[in-house]
């Protein structure tokens, strides 16, 4: 036995879900405002974090002789620099690479392994492994000259001979220190060296950025240092609004320690805008913490620190980027086809309510959602509206 099923409704099984499928793909596709509001605001500039040094210059050291690729034989100096941190602190450091120069007065900033010549380096573990076990972090010298059979070591020996190890390490440099004890210990280190990771930041607020609608708190930022207690205070524009850094019971921070969760308490009603708090403490730099410059110089890493002063900034912004999202509608769920989808459906279940007077009056509930589409979806918003209205056709009634 057949079963008559009405034309229209197969019409509009089949063209409900096509319609969907269009409306969907379309929105999703838009750049423009029928898909999201994004209220990000400007691009803001942050300091670095971490501490910033200038190179006093190379203080204890000895010679390498250099071969380069051209078959030309130089010899350089080979050893420890010392960096005066802005703010107070000292640090002693080796040079990474032997690119570059290392010129006194320079500007330098603490760097993540990824924003310097480390980055995508395999033995950049290896390098930190160096520092942790050679001078100055070893300062017991006759210990460090017999783990490596080097006779006798001096300072200005142990130093050049852990730079060249650094250098074979970071370039695969045809390097050799000019002192007999000094390679001894560039070749053991270079062949005990393991692989560790890269040290954190002195001083850091994770994640530095975040985002939230006006009359909440917005975070949190962690605070991530070894200092005891940082100082916390927000910009002059926060105070002005009446953003207030607060801890999660509302009560307002004013100094932190490594794990203190701070928000930005933005009242509500404030516009649209962004705020900072910036972190002040003094720590040692980690070992294994590079320095760049933002000129030719020969980028630095740390081997030895003084407590020494570090900042760290942290951005709100509000409101949030306001991508429209749905759970459980038509389409991925938690994404902007999701929205569509359900918009869309929405619209069509509305029409499916009043289907006789669609097909007979010609209106469309759908109309005011097409016509909120941008310049570049007007033919296949035109295409939904032509398969909602369509009348069954008569092969269909016939059927």
């Amino acid at each position: 036995m057949s079963i008559a099923v009405p034309a229209r409704s197969v019409s509009v099984g089949v063209r409900r879900p096509l319609a969907v499928a269009l409306l969907a793909a379309a929105l999703a596709a838009a750049p423009g405002p029928a898909l999201a509001a994004e209220a990000e605001g400007p691009p803001v500039s942050r300091p670095p974090e971490g501490a910033s040094a200038v190179l006093d210059g190379l203080k204890t050291f000895g010679q390498a002789v250099l071969r380069g690729q051209d078959g030309m034989v130089r010899q350089v100096p080979a050893g420890l620099y010392e960096m005066r941190v802005d703010g107070g602190g000292m640090l002693q450091t080796y040079g990474v690479g032997l690119a570059g120069f290392a010129q006194p007065e320079e500007r330098y900033t603490e760097t993540a392994w990824s924003g310097s010549p480390l980055g995508g380096n395999g033995e950049a573990g290896r390098i930190r492994w160096v520092l942790e076990h050679s001078y100055p972090q070893l300062n017991d010298l006759a210990g460090l000259a017999k783990a490596a059979g080097a006779g006798a070591l001096t300072a200005e020996s142990a130093a050049a001979g852990t730079q060249v190890a650094i250098w074979r390490l970071t370039e695969g440099a045809d390097v050799q220190a000019a002192d007999p004890a000094a390679e001894k210990l560039a070749g053991y280190l270079q062949r005990a060296a393991q692989r560790l990771p890269e040290p954190p930041a002195s001083l850091s607020l994770e994640p530095a950025d975040v985002s939230g609608p006006a009359g909440t708190r917005v975070g949190p930022v962690t605070v991530r240092t070894r200092a005891q207690v940082v100082t916390v205070l927000p910009d002059a524009a926060a105070q002005r609004m009446g953003v207030r850094v607060v801890d999660a019971d509302g009560q307002p921070v004013t100094s932190a320690a490594n794990g203190t969760r701070l928000y930005f308490e933005v009242p509500a009603g404030t516009p649209d805008g962004t705020a900072s708090v910036t972190i002040h403490g003094a720590t040692k730099v980690p070992v294994g913490r590079v320095f760049t410059s933002g000129g030719h110089s020969q980028a630095q890493i740390v081997a030895g620190s003084s407590d020494s002063a570090a900042t760290a900034t942290g951005t709100a912004v509000w409101p949030a980027a306001r991508t429209l999202t749905v759970h459980g509608a038509p389409g991925a769920p938690g994404t902007a086809v999701g929205v569509a989808a359900a918009s869309a459906a929405s619209d069509l279940s509305t029409e499916e309510e009043g289907d006789d007077r669609l097909a007979t009056s010609g209106s469309s509930a759908a109309t005011p959602v097409i016509a909120s589409l941008a310049v570049g979806l007007v033919v296949l918003g035109g295409l939904v509206v032509v398969l909602l209205r369509k009348r069954p056709l008569d092969e269909e009634e016939g059927a």
